[in-house]
């Protein structure tokens, strides 16, 4: 949050993402997660420098190798006080799907908008049980909607999304299912208690929304090939020093 702050009287844009952003959108839920989260912040390509600098001033060490081969895409730095690292994605976040979120940094005060936030959790291929607990907490806080209103799950563009591109129809689609299970079965304990809004049924309204959203020539000629090539990508673990 104090980055967030401080950087913004700097004119520099950067927001919260992942876990942590879930974190702080939800504070009425419990915690969940280890205590030693790494941070995981979004910024874009025109303040990447800006915010290289005002990062070393607040004790944020770069891995200069890590940085000059990827920060393009993204970087990468450690607290020189507590070890804790941090990762800043630029623009997008690419890993088994991509994530484009350069033009809607902006959408909402802290963190990434609650649409892409979703979709980063939902392109990963191999889902584990605290990335499905982050989408149960945003489906029990916040309305699936029609529209991409900030402060919504906007379905407009999910299915745009979705309907353009069959592999993430396919990766989507398939989270959707395991949650849904997961959240009415073994997995009932992840579903916070007091929630706003029934997390299962709002599954069951983007689920409805993804098979329905009309589907673009791209999309049909790859379901053709369907499961038989692989329609993800391996995300790569890039070691840093």
């Amino acid at each position: 949050m104090r980055i967030c702050t401080a950087a913004a009287d700097e004119r520099i844009t950067v927001r919260l993402a992942g876990g942590l952003a879930i974190q702080y959108l939800t504070p009425e839920f419990p915690p969940r997660g280890g205590d030693r989260q790494d941070l995981d912040l979004a910024t874009q390509s025109s303040d990447r420098r800006p915010l290289t600098r005002f990062l070393a001033e607040h004790g944020y060490v770069g891995d200069k190798n890590f940085n000059a081969l990827y920060g393009h895409k993204q970087l990468y730095f450690q607290s020189a006080e507590t070890g804790r690292s941090l990762d800043v994605l630029v623009d997008r976040l690419h890993m088994c799907h991509t994530v484009e979120f350069r033009d809607r940094l902006g959408r909402m005060p802290v963190t990434l908008d609650l649409s892409d936030l979703l979709l980063t959790k939902l392109q990963i291929v191999e889902l584990n049980e605290k990335d499905a607990q982050d989408v149960l907490y945003l489906f029990s806080a916040y309305p699936v909607r029609g529209g991409d209103e900030p402060g919504t799950i906007g379905l407009d563009r999910i299915r745009r999304i979705v309907g353009n591109d069959w592999g993430w129809w396919r990766t989507v689609t398939l989270n959707l299912d395991r949650i849904t299970a997961l959240a009415s079965g073994d997995g009932r304990g992840l579903v916070p208690a007091g929630g706003q809004y029934d997390a299962v049924e709002q599954l069951g309204v983007l689920s409805k929304a993804v098979e329905t959203a009309p589907k673009s020539l791209r999309w049909k000629a790859r379901a053709k090939v369907g499961e038989r090539v692989r329609w993800y990508e391996i995300p790569e673990e890039t070691p840093h020093h």
